[in-house]
């Protein structure tokens, strides 16, 4: 665990969120920060696929490797599964 410094404008801004979304404010912050992730590393997904590689991923004990290789490695397999259901 570390010390993240951000603006005093982001935390409001994650304050608000997190109070929208009934999340603690650590959350909501990384769960910005795992979506922004994703999307840098994968651009051709829409925020709808992101959120649903973040369940297959949770659904596969948290781990991105174990939704991979679920799915034959391949981040679009891993989005129409969730799509099929």
């Amino acid at each position: 665990m570390g010390i993240v410094k951000i603006s005093d404008t982001m935390h409001e801004n994650i304050r608000s969120a997190s109070n929208a979304f009934s999340r603690s404010i650590n959350s909501q912050a990384e769960h910005w920060l795992r979506v922004g992730m994703l999307a840098e590393m994968h651009p051709q997904l829409s925020y709808t696929d992101i959120c649903r590689l973040l369940l297959q991923i949770e659904q596969s004990g948290g781990e991105v490797g174990n939704a991979l290789k679920s799915a034959g490695g391949d981040v679009a397999s891993v989005i129409s599964l969730k799509r099929t259901v």
